[in-house]
């Protein structure tokens, strides 16, 4: 009998479709590089986004608007190579960026074609609702699957004020939820909702048949996605009422590091166990050159002739 273990089944759309269905939540998070993506990836989680908020997680921007294409294609390059290390199972997804999809529909379907035959993922998100919808048709009949993101979008931060939660009220509340329809109509997959008042992100998940992923929009949706390093507690200076720190990654590091450098100015580090040690190492004089007058002051290494 073979004890050879058998290769993890990919998540499809077809799959978070089932999980919804079922009542199963979907559990989804973002990574942007192979080191992250074997790591969550072995943790279990269902959906991995290659998010453009590798713009401020990542970059050190203040907003995700200066992301390219190029990098998406990079990073979601990256994280689909850390995947396939773990068995590949979860879903990849990754973003559209600023400045791809907004001028016309042809950009946006020689953008999503890229970022599948390029960097390998298996689906594209694009923000915005109705306005979008014939962008989300045409790249579907491309054959690139597209999940939806509405309620707030990143990277309309300056037409929305900053970030603030949206569909407060119930004419911004009934839009977001013409945009959810819209966009399910129009062919796409899956939803994101983020940071939108949880009573109306129930409603719009009851009243869609795709999946739902929320993010800062309660607990009433089909899963959850959160970005890695806010999992983390990565970033010390940012805590984001949406978000939970399941570890605090960021202070282990700090002082981690901060030991390592204590160690090096004691001469602690590196001791004995770290070093390499042979008996057979023999150190031969450095030649004089013809025209070099003065005595030799030592020899390979400043070892004593």
């Amino acid at each position: 009998m073979s004890t050879q273990t058998a290769p993890k089944k990919r998540v499809t759309i077809h799959e978070l479709r089932r999980m919804k269905d079922a009542g199963d939540k979907i559990a989804m998070v973002t990574a942007y590089d192979a080191t992250a993506a074997r790591l969550v990836a072995a943790a279990g989680v269902d959906a991995v986004l290659v998010g453009d908020s590798v713009g401020m997680a990542v970059q050190g921007h203040d907003s995700t608007l200066p992301v390219t294409l190029e990098h998406m294609i990079y990073h979601s390059a990256m994280v689909r190579r850390g995947l396939d290390r773990e068995g590949g199972r979860p879903h990849l997804v990754g973003d559209l960026p600023f400045g791809t999809y907004q001028a016309s529909v042809d950009d946006a379907v020689k953008a999503s074609v890229r970022l599948v035959a390029e960097a390998g993922v298996q689906a594209v998100k694009l923000e915005g609702g109705a306005d979008y919808a014939e962008v989300v048709r045409r790249i579907v009949r491309a054959g690139v699957p597209v999940m939806g993101h509405i309620g707030l979008t990143p990277q309309s931060v300056h037409k929305m004020g900053g970030y603030v939660v949206q569909g407060k009220d119930s004419d911004k509340a009934q839009q977001i939820l013409r945009d959810a329809r819209a966009l399910e109509a129009a062919g796409c997959y899956a939803v994101v909702l983020e940071c939108i008042p949880a009573e109306l992100a129930r409603i719009v998940t009851s009243q869609l048949r795709i999946p739902t992923i929320g993010i800062g929009a309660g607990p009433h949706v089909d899963g959850q996605v959160l970005v890695y390093t806010d999992l983390l507690g990565l970033d010390l200076a940012f805590t984001p009422k949406f978000a939970k720190h399941f570890a605090e990654v960021g202070v282990q590091v700090r002082d981690a590091v901060a030991s390592y450098v204590g160690e090096v100015k004691a001469q602690a580090f590196p001791a004995d166990e770290h070093s390499f040690h042979s008996a057979s190492v023999r150190l031969v004089p450095a030649p004089v050159p013809a025209d070099h007058d003065e005595e030799p002051q030592g020899g390979v290494m400043g070892a004593p002739i």
